[in-house]
């Protein structure tokens, strides 16, 4: 394994795959020729030394593109973070479409095994999902739901409960973005059958929900009102036997890679997601996409800095002005709240070598691949054009997975630099960026891309990937499913009362 990066020939840094001491000496190849440059200092794993001198105000090139302006004058050979860079990024910002050119490729399909539903969508997964509509009932969704797993049977693999605190007292916009990311769990095809559980006297009780789900199937979709109910808990028990004998008669079948839809979202990065891990993704969604499938990314804030190669990534005009109001509503929303746009990264993904915002989204949104953007979600909307789609959503991990599972994500794939337990709706797949988090947290990691900078290539990567992501598709269980971890989490924008 080699001890440094130089990722773009334009870049002024490289980046230590492995810790470098002061005082060594490395040949780093530049548009001159080769170049000697000594250490000044220590550098850690995962972070940037400088191979010229940067003048004071001067830019700091990584992936061949801006990362920050340096403070003050850094020599070839110190080590570049933030106590020496500072983001170069501005507010709100005005945005030209420079198409560039994307060859489309198309490849030979690929089946998995799902289940079919009679909509016509399709499953990974067939489990029973028992979906509150108020906090209120959360404690009684998970009595329910453990209780009605002694009845579980055929092909039916879990009941499991999704509780939240919201549903009631919520107003306008956050109240809305409350029952559409319900209405959309409770019409996900990874459930086979769906249990809603009200209290009776909430804001956003079943029958204000019922609209946002608009046509269901009854034998599938089930309601119960916990006020209505002498002892709901039985009574849900028995709504759920009904529901497990209707989703016992569901069994995996082939169905073509072309119906899969993939969430893409990162977190606890570190130095190495944007050379390892979110690459991999990349290029695992460019294949998924030359198959006809369909993948997501999101976490808009981690965008920043690196949004126009997504913009000039649009198929036409139209979704160019989608991505640009995607980006600057954001922006916006940080703003109503008198916050800093820039307050990124977070104090893990810094000690990990990340050292500006500009530096974290150029990784980032290199789980994008290099197709083009053929749709643009808001928050709580459905997926519908095969392809790669942007969908609004924050950074944070759990309110971001949910809001993929909620846009239709089958499965979402999670990288990270540091490691993390969450689970989501659906199964969450964890990719490591490097090797040692991988042997240190196996019970966390599914797979690991620090091979990428040891031993192996890309293509063999991808091709790993994507085979593992199929055998996910066809039942095989992600960690967290294996520890029995479902979580959920909606956005909350708006006042309490």
């Amino acid at each position: 394994m080699q001890d440094f990066l130089k990722i773009n020939e334009n870049d002024n840094v490289v980046v230590a795959l492995n810790t470098i001491p002061a005082g060594t000496e490395i040949a780093v190849e530049t548009p001159e020729g080769t170049k000697n440059v000594t250490s000044l200092e220590e550098i850690p794993a995962g972070h940037k030394m400088a191979v010229c001198d940067i003048p004071e105000g001067g830019e700091v090139i990584k992936y061949g593109y801006r990362i920050g302006n340096a403070k003050e004058a850094i020599k070839a050979g110190n080590w570049i973070h933030t106590h020496n860079v500072k983001t170069a990024l501005g507010d709100l910002l005005e945005y030209t479409y420079n198409p560039t050119p994307v060859e489309e490729q198309t490849t030979e399909d690929v089946t998995f095994m799902g289940f079919n539903r009679p909509d016509g969508k399709v499953g990974v997964r067939n489990e029973i999902w028992v979906i509150p509509t108020v906090g209120c009932v959360n404690n009684v969704a998970t009595a329910i739901a453990k209780k009605a797993n002694e009845f579980v049977k055929g092909s039916v693999e879990e009941v499991i409960a999704f509780p939240h605190p919201y549903g009631c007292s919520q107003m306008g916009d956050d109240q809305e973005h409350t029952r559409k990311i319900l209405a959309d769990l409770i019409n996900h095809p990874n459930a086979g059958g769906v249990l809603v559980l009200g209290l009776g006297c909430e804001n956003s009780n079943i029958d204000v929900l019922k609209p946002y789900i608009g046509e269901y199937d009854e034998n599938r979709v089930k309601f119960l009102v916990a006020q209505e109910s002498e002892d709901e808990i039985a009574d849900a028990v028995e709504i759920i036997k009904g529901l497990i004998d209707y989703a016992s008669g569901f069994e995996r079948e082939p169905i073509s890679v072309s119906k899969l839809v993939i969430g893409m979202k990162c977190g606890g990065s570190d130095g190495l997601s944007g050379i390892t891990a979110n690459p991999l993704v990349g290029r695992f969604s460019d294949l998924l996409i030359s198959k006809g499938g369909t993948t997501i990314l999101t976490e808009v804030p981690e965008m920043f800095g690196a949004e126009t190669i997504l913009m000039n990534r649009c198929a036409n005009e139209e979704l160019f002005h989608k991505t640009v109001d995607l980006i600057n509503d954001f922006k916006n929303y940080f703003k109503s709240h008198n916050q800093t746009i820039y307050e990124n990264p977070s104090p893990g993904n810094k000690k990990g070598g990340i050292s500006t915002l500009e530096d974290k989204s150029l990784g980032c949104t290199q789980k994008s691949g290099s197709a083009l953007v053929k749709g643009v979600l808001a928050y709580g909307e459905r997926v519908k054009t095969p392809g790669l789609n942007l969908l609004s959503a924050p950074g944070n991990d759990l309110v971001a997975a949910t809001a993929l599972a909620a846009a239709g994500a089958h499965i979402v794939l999670f990288t990270t630099g540091r490691g993390t337990p969450f689970a989501s709706p659906v199964p969450t797949m964890k990719i490591s960026t490097n090797s040692r988090l991988a042997g240190k947290k196996s019970n966390w990691i599914d797979f690991n891309a620090g091979v990428l900078v040891e031993d192996s290539t890309m293509a063999e990567e991808t091709k790993k990937l994507f085979d593992y992501v199929v055998e996910v598709a066809s039942g095989r269980q992600v960690c967290s499913e294996a520890a029995g971890f479902h979580d959920m989490a909606i956005f909350k924008q708006g006042v309490t009362l």
